[in-house]
């Protein structure tokens, strides 16, 4: 599996910008275009246009740069998205506009129209305890769909769309000119059709040439153990439907976690605290730990100081569409309390009169010992 910030020759704090030049010079350099069919370059250039998809948007480089590709899986237990050709070569004229001087020198520019249907983002709050188990959800959205009446095409029902006269039914146009240089062709989509190579000439009723309707949908997705605030998931082709026959976009599903009272949480690990009284840190004591979807048996030694903290292993949060669990952090705090009864009052004074003074200096201090547990 190749790093993404390596594929396109960059360093993990780049910026925006220098993502984006490094990934332009790389595809003018990769463009199939550019090397006549080469299968070689053809695979190069859908490998940095993945890597470019990934970091240009900061929410996938968040969920990449702290998961790896990992990070990066949709629902149901599926693999992450490989860009094909077809993509590459939609984001490359988005983003850039095409090869430019060099595509139109040689005739070969794409004037391809992009009729995919717009994207559609939702936010899913999330419990601790979903958290760590999964979830099955069920959303209801309200999307653009296919028009039943054209069945999608824009045109009423009884007629068809018709080839682009101006076009010839490619979507493009194209212009020759010659220089000392040679022959130049520039290549744009179509005036007359937008690129579509059709034209409907008698629009549908009901979409109004569109295509598309509005139209209410469902949809249960399995949200995967371990996900965290910011973190999302894409779905291929479950958006928005494109006008007249043209691809649906993707649903994007944002997760967000509501805080627990009882944990920190600290990406796949959790922390915690316990009060206990003074005569259970010196003989020492059983407790029940809390953990999201349950308890814990935790014993606690004699001569325990307060502060200290504990580690159970395997009792924190899964990894995210990973093998393996983190740990839970437990502290073992003193309790005091605000009011004491006589009888207590007594043998406290007692114990203070007899009680050894405490050291001067303590040789870690609780600040001490979380930077360690948390790797600092």
């Amino acid at each position: 599996m190749a790093d993404f910030y390596s594929v396109l020759g960059v360093t993990r704090t780049a910026s925006d910008d220098e993502i984006k030049k490094a990934y332009r010079k790389l595809a003018m350099q990769y463009h199939p275009d550019r090397n006549n069919g080469s299968k070689e370059a053809e695979e190069q250039f859908k490998a940095i246009s993945e890597a470019y998809d990934v970091l240009r948007d900061p929410e996938k480089r968040a969920a990449y740069d702290r998961y790896g590709e990992a990070g990066l899986r949709g629902g149901g237990g599926g693999g992450f998205h490989h860009v094909d050709l077809s993509e590459a070569l939609n984001m490359f004229m988005r983003d850039f506009g095409g090869l430019g001087g060099f595509s139109d020198l040689f005739g070969t520019g794409r004037a391809q129209a992009n009729r995919t249907g717009a994207d559609v983002k939702v936010q899913i709050n999330l419990t601790l305890s979903e958290v760590a188990t999964g979830v099955d959800r069920t959303l209801a959205m309200k999307l653009l769909d296919a028009c039943d009446k054209c069945n999608g095409n824009g045109a009423e029902p009884g007629t068809t769309p018709q080839r682009c006269a101006t076009c010839g039914g490619s979507g493009e146009v194209r212009r020759a000119q010659r220089s000392f240089f040679g022959q130049f062709v520039s290549v744009a989509p179509c005036p007359t059709c937008g690129g579509e190579g059709t034209v409907v000439s008698t629009p549908c009723k009901k979409c109004r040439g569109d295509g598309r309707v509005r139209a209410e949908k469902t949809l249960t997705i399995r949200v995967p153990a371990g996900v965290a605030t910011g973190q999302y998931m894409t779905l291929r082709g479950r958006g928005n439907a494109g006008p007249r026959g043209g691809e649906r976009g993707d649903v994007i599903v944002l997760f967000g976690v509501e805080d627990d009272p009882r944990f920190e949480r600290d990406g796949d690990d959790l922390y915690s605290e316990v009060l206990v009284s003074y005569p259970q840190l010196v003989f020492g004591t059983d407790l029940d730990v809390p953990t999201v979807t349950g308890t814990v048996a935790l014993r606690v030694p004699p001569s325990t100081h307060s502060g200290h903290v504990f580690h159970v292993r395997g009792k924190g949060l899964p990894r995210v569409n990973a093998s393996g669990t983190g740990d839970l952090h437990v502290r073992v705090q003193l309790w005091t309390p605000d009011e004491l009864t006589r009888d207590e009052e007594t043998l406290i004074r007692k114990l203070a009169e007899v009680a050894a003074k405490p050291p001067q200096t303590r040789a870690k201090g609780f600040w001490t010992k979380m930077k360690e547990a948390l790797g600092a």
